[in-house]
C-alpha cells in the first residue's frame, strides 16, 4: 500500500486533474438524464470546474452540484466533495454539503415528475444519497487522520532523537567534568609536588649541574601545570556534576598523603569506619587540595589536618600558618576549590575556605552522615 501511494504521489497534479475531468465527462455522457442545452451546459461546467478543485474546493463543489440532479451517482460532485473534505476540517460545512448532495440526488428531475414518485421511494433515495455522499467525506477524513498520525510519529521520533542527543551530551559533559577533576586532583597534585621539590633543590644545591637540572625540571613542571590548567578549563567548560572515577583513595590513605605532601603537616582525629566511599573520597580530595595549596602558596608554613565528627555530620579542617618565605611562581587552574565545592554539594555538604586572623588559611569540609 505504501508503494502504491508513493507511485501515485509521483504522478503530476495536472495529469491527475485532467484524468478526473475526462472521467467525469465520460460519466456524464453515459448517465446524463437531462440532454437539453441547459443541462448539458451545467454538466460541462461542472466537469471543467474539477480542474480547479485544489484551489477553490467549495466553489467547484457548488458548480458540480447540479449534476447530481440529473443522474443518481455522479463522479464530478463526489470528487469535488472528496477534495473539499480533504482540505477542510469544518464539520458543519461538510455535513451541509453532504446533505445538499443527498437532497440533489433524491429530487426527481425534471421537477415535474416529483408527484409521480412516492414518499417511500423519495425517502429511500435520500438515505441512499446520504450514504453515497458521506463515503468520500469519510475516506478523506481517514486519509487526514492517517496523515496526522504519520506527522505525529515523525514528531515523536524527532523528539526522541533530540532527547537521545541531549542525553549523550549530558553523559559527555559528566565524563569531561570527571576527567577535569581527576586531572586536577591527581595529576596536578603530583606535578606540583615535582615543581616544588625541584625548586627547593635548585635553591639548596651548590653543584652547577644539579642546579641546572633542577631548574630544567622545575621549568618543565611549571609548563606542564600551565598546560594542565588549560586542559582542565576546557574540559570543565562543558562539564557538570559527575560521579567519581574508580579506583579512588580512602581515609586509610590520608596518613600517607600527609607524610608525602612536602609540608610540615600533622594529622589528628578519627572518623567512624561506617563512613561511605563517596564521603571518604571527598575528605581525601579536600586534604589533598588544601596541602597542595599550602605547598604552592605558603612555603615554610605548617599545617594541621583535623578529622572530626559533630553529631550527624563528619568533616575535615585543614589549617596552615602564614608562609615563612616567598612563594614560587606556579600557575594555578583556579578550579580546585570549585571542584571541592561540587563534591560537597553532591553529598549535600558544605565547603568553607578563607584566610585566618593569624595570616594563614583554613579549608573546612562538612558532610552530613545521612547523605548516603
Amino acid at each position: 500500500m505504501k508503494r502504491a501511494r508513493a507511485l501515485w504521489g509521483r504522478v503530476p497534479a495536472p495529469v491527475v486533474d485532467l484524468a478526473l475531468v475526462l472521467a467525469a465527462a465520460v460519466d456524464v455522457r453515459l448517465n446524463l438524464w437531462d440532454d437539453t442545452r441547459p443541462g448539458i451546459a451545467l454538466a460541462a461546467l461542472g466537469c471543467a470546474a474539477l480542474a480547479f478543485r485544489r484551489r477553490f474546493p467549495l466553489c467547484v463543489f457548488l458548480l458540480t452540484l447540479p449534476i447530481s440532479l440529473t443522474q443518481p451517482v455522479a463522479v464530478a460532485p463526489l470528487a469535488a466533495l472528496f477534495t473539499l473534505a480533504e482540505r477542510s476540517r469544518n464539520r458543519p460545512l461538510l455535513a451541509a454539503c453532504v446533505g445538499l448532495t443527498a437532497v440533489a440526488n433524491s429530487i426527481p428531475w425534471p421537477l415535474g415528475g416529483l408527484t409521480e414518485v412516492g414518499r417511500t421511494m423519495t425517502l429511500l433515495t435520500l438515505v441512499y444519497g446520504l450514504a453515497t455522499a458521506a463515503a468520500p467525506v469519510l475516506i478523506a477524513h481517514l486519509l487526514q487522520a492517517h496523515g496526522d498520525l504519520a506527522r505525529r510519529l515523525v514528531e515523536v521520533e524527532e523528539v526522541r532523537e533530540h532527547e537521545r542527543a541531549l542525553h549523550a551530551q549530558a553523559v559527555l559533559a559528566r565524563e569531561r567534568a570527571q576527567l577535569a577533576r581527576e586531572m586536577h586532583d591527581v595529576v596536578s597534585h603530583q606535578v606540583g609536588l615535582i615543581a616544588v621539590r625541584a625548586g627547593t633543590l635548585q635553591v639548596a644545591t651548590k653543584d652547577a649541574d644539579a642546579k641546572e637540572a633542577a631548574r630544567t625540571i622545575r621549568s618543565l613542571s611549571v609548563t606542564t601545570l600551565d598546560e594542565l590548567r588549560t586542559m582542565v578549563t576546557l574540559l570543565r567548560a562543558s562539564g557538570g556534576h559527575a560521579t567519581d572515577l574508580t579506583p579512588q583513595p580512602t581515609l586509610a590513605d590520608l596518613r600517607k598523603l600527609v607524610e608525602s605532601s612536602g609540608t610540615h603537616a600533622e594529622l589528628t582525629g578519627e572518623l567512624p569506619p561506617t563512613v561511605g566511599s563517596p564521603e571518604q573520597r571527598a575528605l581525601y580530595r579536600t586534604v589533598q587540595e588544601a596541602l597542595t595549596n599550602v605547598r604552592k602558596h605558603a612555603p615554610g608554613a605548617t599545617a594541621c589536618v583535623e578529622l572530626w565528627q559533630d553529631g550527624e555530620a563528619i568533616g575535615v579542617t585543614v589549617t596552615n600558618t602564614p608562609p615563612t618565605r616567598p612563594s614560587l611562581s606556579l600557575p594555578g587552574s583556579q578550579q580546585g576549590l570549585v571542584g571541592l565545592r561540587e563534591r560537597a554539594e553532591i553529598l549535600h555538604g558544605t565547603l568553607q575556605a578563607g584566610p585566618t586572623a593569624e595570616g594563614g588559611y583554613r579549608v573546612r569540609l562538612r558532610i552530613p552522615l545521612s547523605a548516603d
